[in-house]
């Protein structure tokens, strides 16, 4: 059974290995994950995946990062994760997806996130447009 919880300093080596595995994610430093809301899928002792987000307003976040482990996708992993971020939040969530990655973008907005603009060149290790979407949590 998938369990959610805060991340900690032991996790990063494998959430670094989930992040490397997961061509469309961010290539953040792992250990300034701690810093941030940081959560882990969990079953018993493995790490199935990881979601960081950050408060910019009383009323915003942005979601930085969402990956994961291969072997879990498809499996409700990645709805757990942001379902356990966005409980109790009320306003605007933002993130950016790599426009590659469609997949992605078909998994937020079947959660009702809406596009809303393009940053041309926003990524590196390839260099590539980024999609902004955003959701309002009620």
């Amino acid at each position: 059974m998938t369990a959610i919880r805060r991340g900690r300093a032991e996790d990063l080596e494998v959430v670094a290995a989930i992040q490397q595995a997961s061509l469309g994610a961010a290539r953040w430093n792992v250990a300034d994950y701690l810093e941030q809301s940081f959560l882990v899928a969990v079953d018993g002792d493995r790490i199935l995946g990881f979601l960081v987000a950050r408060t910019v307003a009383a009323d915003e976040c942005e979601i930085l990062n969402l990956a994961v482990a291969p072997d879990f996708r498809r499996k409700g992993v990645a709805r757990g994760l942001l379902d356990s971020a966005l409980q109790g939040f009320r306003g605007g969530v933002f993130l950016e997806v790599r426009e590659s990655n469609g997949i992605a973008q078909e998994f937020y907005k079947s959660l009702g996130f809406k596009e809303l603009s393009k940053r041309k060149g926003y990524y590196d290790s390839p260099p590539e447009t980024a999609i902004v979407m955003k959701f309002y949590s009620c």
